[in-house]
C-alpha cells in the first residue's frame, strides 16, 4: 500500500536533506579540506626531505671516496720510484668498493681511460668532466644510464700526471630510490590513516550536529504548522541541548497562548452575545408593547442603554488592545488630577455594588495630586481594576479603594475580599488573553491593557493575591514636579 505524502512534507524533507548537505559540504570544503591540504604539504615536505637526506648521503660517500682516492694518487705522484700509470691502473682494477660504486679514471681531454667495472667506453667524452672543469673542483650529476638512475661525482686530481687528469665515482640510485619509495609510501599511508581517523571522528561529530539540526527543523515546522504538542528529545547537555530546551519552552508558551486565544475568542463571543440578546429582547418587548406601558418602556430603555455602554466599553477595550499590539496606542497627555478620574470611576460602581450585595469604601488624600497623563486612559485603568474587584467578589464581600501620596508618587490601592488568584495563575494575569476564572464575565485583556497604559505613564501596576481571601491591586503613578508643570511629555 502506498502512502501519499503532502507536497509540504516532501518539500520539508528535501529542505532537511539540503540543510544537511550544506553543512556537510561546508565542513568538507573548509575544515576537512584544510586538513587534507596540510597533510598533503607535510607528506610532500617529508618526501623531499627524505629524498634530500638519502641523495646527500650517497653524494657524501662518493665525495669522501673521491677525496680519499685523490689523496692516494697524490702520494703515488710524489713517489718517483713507482710507475704512476701502472699503480693507478692496478688501483682501479682492484678497487675495494667495486660492489658499491664504479670508479673511472679520465684523461686530460675527458676520455675514460680505466674503469673498475672493466668496461671502457670508446671515444666518449664525459659531460661531468666539463662540469667539473667549469667549477674548477668537482661536479655532481644525476642521470640515466642503462635504464637506471645513477649519481656521479667527478673530481680533478690535485697532481695530474701522465695524461691522467680526473677521477669519477658513480653509484646506482636504484636501491636508494626503492628505499625512498618505501618511506614515502609509509608516510602516505600514515597520512591516509590520519585523514581516515579525522573523517571518522568528524563524521560522528557532524552526525551529532546535523541529525539534531534536522530534528530541530522538523519540529519547528510542526510547531509552525500548529502542532504545539511537538517536542524535542534532549540528548546532550550542550548548546544544541539548550536549543532543544528553548524550542520546547517556546512550543509550551505558544500552546498556552493558543489556548488562551481560543478561550478569549469564546469569552468575547459570549460577552458580545449577552448584551446583544438583552438589547434585542427589550427592543422586541418595547416594539410589541407600542410604548403603552411607560414603566416597561423606561426599564427597557435603561437596560438597552446599559448594555450599549457595556458593548462600547468592550469594543474600546478591544481597540486599545489592538493598538497596543501594533504599537499605535497613543496618549493625549496634559496636566490632570487623577483623583477626579478615580472618584468618577468609584461613583460608576456605587449602584452596582449595592445591587450585588457588596460594600464599597473610598478614601483619598486631602492634598491635590497632579500627573502628566491621558485622563481618559487613566479612568479606563481605574474602571477596569474596580470592575475586576467587583466582578470577582461574592455577595457579602467588600471592595476598598484607597489613594495616597507617597513621596513623589501617587498610589492607588484597590482591595477586595473576592475569590482571589491562585499562586500558579498570579504571574499570568497581566498576559494577553488570560483569564484566571473562565466562569466570570470579561474578555481577559483588561489587565494587559491597563498594565500597558500605566507603564506608558511611567508607573507600575502590581498585583498580590491569596486564593480564597482576596486580591490587592496597587497602581503607582509619578507626580509632576513644580518645575516640570509646563513641560510636555509625548
Amino acid at each position: 500500500m502506498r502512502i501519499p505524502y503532502k507536497s509540504s512534507q516532501l518539500q520539508a524533507g528535501k529542505g532537511e536533506i539540503m540543510a544537511v548537505k550544506k553543512i556537510t559540504r561546508r565542513w568538507l570544503l573548509n575544515s576537512f579540506g584544510v586538513i587534507v591540504v596540510i597533510i598533503l604539504i607535510i607528506v610532500v615536505a617529508v618526501a623531499f626531505g627524505i629524498r634530500h637526506y638519502y641523495y646527500t648521503s650517497v653524494q657524501n660517500v662518493l665525495t669522501s671516496q673521491a677525496d680519499e682516492t685523490n689523496g692516494y694518487f697524490t702520494q703515488l705522484a710524489q713517489d718517483s720510484a713507482l710507475d704512476y700509470r701502472t699503480q693507478v691502473q692496478n688501483y682501479v682494477t682492484w678497487f675495494p668498493l667495486n660492489n658499491q660504486m664504479e670508479m673511472m679514471v679520465l684523461s686530460d681531454e675527458g676520455y675514460v681511460l680505466h674503469t673498475s667495472s672493466g668496461f671502457t667506453p670508446d671515444d666518449v667524452i664525459m659531460d661531468a668532466f666539463y662540469a667539473a672543469a667549469s667549477q674548477s673542483s668537482e661536479s655532481v650529476i644525476i642521470s640515466e644510464m642503462s635504464g637506471e638512475r645513477v649519481m656521479a661525482v667527478t673530481v680533478f686530481l690535485s697532481t695530474p700526471q701522465e695524461g691522467i687528469s680526473a677521477i669519477r665515482f658513480l653509484a646506482t640510485l636504484t636501491q636508494v630510490d626503492r628505499q625512498i619509495t618505501l618511506w614515502i609510501t609509509a608516510i602516505i599511508l600514515i597520512g591516509v590513516a590520519v585523514l581516515a581517523a579525522v573523517l571518522f571522528s568528524s563524521s560522528y561529530f557532524l552526525s551529532s550536529i546535523v541529525n539534531p539540526v534536522g530534528q530541530l527543523g522538523e519540529t519547528a515546522r510542526k510547531i509552525a504548522g500548529g502542532d504545539f504538542g511537538a517536542r524535542l528529545q534532549k540528548k546532550n547537555n550542550d548548546e544544541i541541548g539548550e536549543l532543544c530546551d528553548i524550542i520546547n519552552h517556546m512550543a509550551e508558551e505558544l500552546g498556552a497562548t493558543e489556548t488562551m486565544k481560543n478561550d478569549f475568542i469564546s469569552s468575547v463571543s459570549h460577552e458580545l452575545r449577552t448584551p446583544l440578546t438583552a438589547i434585542r429582547g427589550w427592543g422586541e418587548t418595547i416594539l410589541t408593547d407600542h410604548g403603552e406601558d411607560k414603566q416597561t418602556l423606561e426599564k427597557g430603555m435603561k437596560v438597552i442603554i446599559s448594555e450599549t455602554d457595556r458593548l462600547s466599553h468592550m469594543v474600546e477595550e478591544l481597540l486599545d488592545f489592538s493598538r497596543m499590539q501594533s504599537g499605535r496606542l497613543k496618549l493625549v497627555r496634559s496636566r490632570i488630577d487623577p483623583l477626579a478620574e478615580l472618584g468618577e470611576a468609584v461613583m460608576m460602581y456605587t449602584d452596582r455594588v449595592r445591587r450585588e450585595g457588596l460594600t464599597l469604601t473610598y478614601n483619598e488624600p486631602e492634598e491635590s495630586a497632579h500627573v502628566w497623563g491621558d485622563k481618559n486612559k487613566l479612568r479606563q485603568v481605574f474602571v477596569n481594576v474596580i470592575d475586576n474587584a467587583v466582578k470577582y467578589s461574592n455577595a457579602g464581600g467588600s471592595v476598598s479603594v484607597v489613594a495616597k501620596i507617597s513621596g513623589e508618587d501617587l498610589i492607588v490601592q484597590v482591595d477586595d475580599t473576592g475569590i482571589g488568584i491562585s499562586e500558579e495563575d498570579l504571574p499570568k494575569v497581566k498576559a494577553k488573553f488570560y483569564k484566571a476564572d473562565s466562569t466570570r464575565r470579561g474578555s481577559g485583556i483588561g489587565l494587559a491593557v491597563a498594565d500597558e497604559i500605566v507603564g506608558r505613564h511611567g508607573g507600575q501596576l502590581g498585583i498580590a493575591s491569596v486564593q480564597g481571601q482576596g486580591t490587592t491591586v496597587m497602581i503607582t503613578l509619578p507626580l509632576t514636579k513644580r518645575q516640570d508643570e509646563t513641560a510636555e511629555i509625548n
